[in-house]
């Protein structure tokens, strides 16, 4: 599994870690299961009570959640919004989880509202698990990070949707805090995954979205 943020020579250091792009349920497992859980016909996990659904919000603050970034980390939706309101806002709301994660990191801490907003249950667990190896490693993150290739698909109660996309970090680097060393890797077949993303509606009548299953394709030649 890949921790594209690490040299090759720290890799059996924390090579219990998992990283952000790293999968919880990830398609190397060959997991028929995992297609099948993270598919639209999939019954929506209800969202945590204690996530609130805040009122209208600047453009860096969607759901009224600060979702801004540094300079240095720049994560690109390369994609193309669906017609379909519900899709469209799951697309969104998706984005906003990736954003999340790596406010965190930056922040250093798994209790931003940009995480606990967007992400739900096995959503919730997997953006700390990355938030927390990333903070015990004392990385930060730095480059640009694409994703592209964006496709959706609604469950019948119009309360699940499955986001599913390509990611490219290619320019996308770990960087120690300490010394402010990026640490930069070779192009591979590494820099490329893909992406399932279970979102499900929180149950407020509002447009907010939240991540409730990750799954990940490491190493996904269809995304080259």
């Amino acid at each position: 599994m890949k921790r594209r943020t690490l040299p090759t020579a720290t890799l059996a250091a924390v090579a219990a870690a998992t990283l952000l792009l790293t999968a919880c349920g990830s398609e190397d497992d060959k997991s028929t299961a995992n297609d099948r859980n993270a598919g639209a016909d999939q019954g929506a996990q209800e969202p945590t009570a204690s996530t609130k659904a805040p009122a209208a919000p600047p453009n860096d603050e969607p759901d009224g959640v600060d979702v801004s970034l540094p300079k240095d980390i720049n994560l690109v939706f390369d994609w193309n919004k669906p017609t379909d309101k519900n899709d469209a806002a799951a697309m969104d709301d998706a984005a906003n989880f990736l954003r999340g994660i790596y406010r965190g990191v930056d922040q250093r801490t798994t209790k931003d509202a940009a995480v606990t907003t967007y992400a739900t249950g096995d959503g919730l667990h997997y953006a700390e698990t990355q938030i927390d190896a990333w903070i015990k490693g004392g990385w930060t993150a730095t480059g640009t990070l694409r994703h592209y290739d964006a496709t959706t698909r609604s469950a019948m109660n119009g309360r699940s949707v499955e986001v599913a996309f390509c990611a490219d970090s290619g320019k996308f680097f770990g960087k120690e805090i300490k010394t402010n060393k990026v640490l930069k890797t070779n192009p591979s077949i590494e820099d490329f995954d893909y992406y399932k993303i279970v979102m499900v509606k929180f149950p407020t009548g509002t447009d907010l979205w939240q991540a409730s299953k990750v799954f990940v394709e490491t190493k996904a030649a269809k995304c080259k």
